[in-house]
């Protein structure tokens, strides 16, 4: 009977799962690009801290296998630490046998050694799978938005650019404010910030020529970003990844929206989507949709200090698309 190994997936067991997870997870990009992108995020300032992909191996057969995330977090007004679970993979020839479990389970095992206080996933199939596995399921959901435009074809006076690494503290300090009445919520530093940017434009780069584009704006008082954006536009749909507003109404982003709604008077008006916290809609903004998330968030506690993540809800959360993995 052999002895199976969670190991760190590189090299050849990288390329073997890197092959084996193309047709379902390559976002368009081809096989090459698809091992940049992932290449690519491990060697940003967060990455290479705080992300790597493990494999549950039979000598030297990849059988399943996982990214691994590293978050600080904030439950409840405490310091908490929290591993995230993305794009667990059961080799085609291993299916049916367990190893996904084994291979979560011992993921969850080596966490709680560690210190690790909650596990996070979002699960792209039913549920249940997972709470077998001791997960809770939260619902969230997506809207869809439109813009107040004025009846002149106008735009407001707002000083909007494009933004980049000297924003990222203003960004920071932004989502601090704003993260504060939420029980649960990431503790997003600068890298963090940084790396979810880098990763939609990334993701925009690698891909096809002019299949999608990712668009950071900051509005800009004086020298600091009051307001942000970080946009994936994809033909005539947008999907704001993030956000924030120095403005606790958010009438600054909502201003924004609208002049980059009228820079193109005369294109057809695109679908906006979003996944906001609660609470927080732009004055110049209204909800005309609310969809069930895709990808169902699922959280399970590895330690007493994470034991009220059970009783989370969707208006308890602020966590951004950009942040889900």
């Amino acid at each position: 009977m052999h002895v199976l190994s969670l190991v760190p997936a590189e090299g050849a067991f990288l390329d073997q799962i890197l092959d084996a997870t193309f047709d379902i997870w390559h976002e368009r990009l081809s096989r090459h690009a698809y091992g940049r992108y992932y290449e690519a995020q491990r060697r940003t300032a967060w990455g290479c801290a705080h992300l790597d992909r493990v494999a549950l191996v039979d000598r030297d057969t990849v059988l399943a296998s996982a990214k691994r995330y590293l978050f600080d977090a904030t439950l409840d007004g405490t310091s908490i630490r929290a591993v995230g679970l993305g794009a667990v993979f059961t080799q085609p020839a291993y299916r049916g046998r367990g190893v996904a479990r084994e291979l979560v389970e011992r993921i969850l095992e080596a966490a709680t050694t560690a210190g690790i206080d909650l596990a996070v996933l979002f699960s792209e199939i039913a549920p249940e799978y997972y709470m077998r596995l001791g997960f809770t399921a939260i619902d969230t959901h997506d809207i869809q938005l439109r813009v107040t435009e004025s009846l002149r074809h106008g735009a407001p006076m707002a000083m909007i650019r494009g933004g980049d690494d000297r924003d990222l503290a203003d960004i920071v300090a932004m989502g601090g404010i704003r993260a504060q009445p939420f029980r649960f919520h990431l503790d997003r530093d600068r890298d963090l910030v940084q790396y979810a940017v880098a990763k939609r434009r990334l993701l925009a780069g690698l891909g096809p020529p002019g299949a999608r584009e990712v668009q950071f704006f900051v509005a800009e008082e004086g020298a600091s970003a009051v307001a942000y954006a970080v946009i994936d536009r994809q033909q005539d749909e947008w999907t704001i990844e993030e956000c924030g507003d120095r403005d606790p109404t958010g009438a600054r982003l909502g201003a924004m929206l609208q002049v980059l709604i009228a820079r193109d008077p005369a294109e057809r008006r695109p679908v906006i989507r979003a996944s906001l916290p609660a609470g927080f809609v732009p004055p110049q903004v209204s909800v005309i949709d609310t969809t069930p998330s895709r990808d169902v968030m699922m959280v399970r506690a590895l330690s007493d200090r994470a034991a009220a993540a059970r009783s989370l809800r969707r208006e308890d959360l602020l966590y951004w698309p950009s942040d889900r993995f």
